[in-house]
């Protein structure tokens, strides 16, 4: 005897929970991957709903005394650096109650660490920050765009790794972009948002950061807490957007540093508002938290199919919280925008997994 078991030598009850227990493991990913979906879109509601409050609705107002360049691209930059500045205390508090902390001070040394920092790069100043700027052009109407993130991963993940794109990824990619070319027309109606062929550019943008971040990431993650990883994540992306982004759009919009700067405090200053950004900070940290997980659990491809789905769920709550709730005009969806979701929702999750191997399963 080597020691060594083999399906022969189990009992079929060990055998049978074990298959019962794994299941239930992916399952519950399965959920989990939902549930950041869900948590993204909470967060991209209350962030637009911070952003239109108080001081901000002062400055995108039609009396705005701010350059045309400041109202596009400079508030999207404070917008997103407000979140992620709040979102990673949220996780540095987190990490603290858990007795994390001395592992983020050792992870932040390391080079998986470093890589995580330089995907939150990509992720944070230029797709964090076109997401934002996207919401505030065209409001939820393109976010779906910016869900092709997994296409766009996959196309770079053939470039960059030379990884085959089988002709069931392809399948899924050609789904996606027809997606978003539903969501285009909709640019078509004498009803489209002023700022939506702008916002749709924006959007793809953010896809594109969000692709490459994923590539960068996606090797560091797997061997970083992802609880660890993503407070590395936030505070590279909040810092790098507060010190250098904003007052970079500052400098070019003709303002310089005493704008970045006024700006600056006059958003902290704004307590309405910045509660509103408390809440979108804890639903950012939470649902970077629970896509981490979900991919640990139901894995990476089908993690970051259930992950994409706040390109439905983001609408959704937009039109709930600011649309019915709160009051606001504007967050009404057409209804070929929430067909488009779904679309793209459908070639992200096929493009994750064969949906065939659940029927194989089944019979199995």
């Amino acid at each position: 005897m080597n020691g060594i078991l083999n399906a022969s030598t189990v009992p079929s009850d060990l055998l049978i929970a074990k298959t019962k227990l794994s299941s239930n493991f992916f399952t519950r990913g399965i959920i989990i991957g939902l549930l950041s979906g869900l948590c993204y879109g909470f967060y991209s509601s209350f962030l637009t709903l911070g952003m239109s409050t108080g001081i901000w609705s002062e400055w995108y107002g039609v009396n705005s005394v701010l350059p045309a360049f400041a109202i596009t691209y400079m508030l999207g930059a404070l917008g997103s650096a407000i979140n992620d500045m709040l979102s990673a205390i949220w996780a540095i508090i987190i990490a603290a109650l858990k007795g994390k902390l001395g592992d983020f001070v050792r992870t932040v040394k390391t080079k998986p660490g470093r890589l995580i920092a330089l995907a939150a790069l990509a992720g944070g100043p230029v797709a964090g920050t076109a997401y934002v700027i996207c919401l505030q052009l065209a409001g939820s109407i393109v976010i779906p765009i910016t869900a092709l993130c997994p296409a766009i991963a996959a196309i770079l993940s053939r470039i960059l790794y030379k990884q085959k794109l089988t002709p069931r990824t392809l399948f899924g990619i050609a789904i996606c972009f027809a997606a978003s070319l539903m969501i285009a027309s909709t640019g078509m109606g004498g009803d489209a948002p002023d700022g939506l062929v702008l916002g749709m550019v924006v959007a793809f943008v953010a896809a594109l950061g969000w692709g490459i971040e994923g590539c960068v990431a996606g090797y560091a993650t797997s061997m970083v807490d992802y609880e660890i990883g993503i407070t590395i994540r936030q505070i590279t992306s909040g810092m790098t957007n507060l010190i250098i982004l904003v007052p970079l759009f500052g400098i070019l919009s003709g303002g310089g540093l005493g704008l970045s700067a006024n700006l600056i405090t006059s958003a902290v200053a704004d307590h309405p508002a910045m509660l509103w950004f408390v809440v979108s900070g804890f639903f950012a940290v939470y649902s970077f938290n629970l896509w981490y997980k979900g991919n640990s659990m139901c894995g990476t491809a089908l993690g970051m199919a259930c992950n994409a789905t706040y390109s439905f769920f983001t609408p959704l709550c937009s039109w709930v919280i600011l649309g019915l709730i709160v009051g606001q005009d504007g967050w009404a969806i057409p209804p070929i925008a929430w067909v488009a979701a779904v679309v793209m929702s459908l070639g992200i999750f096929i493009m994750a997994v064969n949906p065939l191997d659940f029927f194989k399963k089944k019979e199995a």
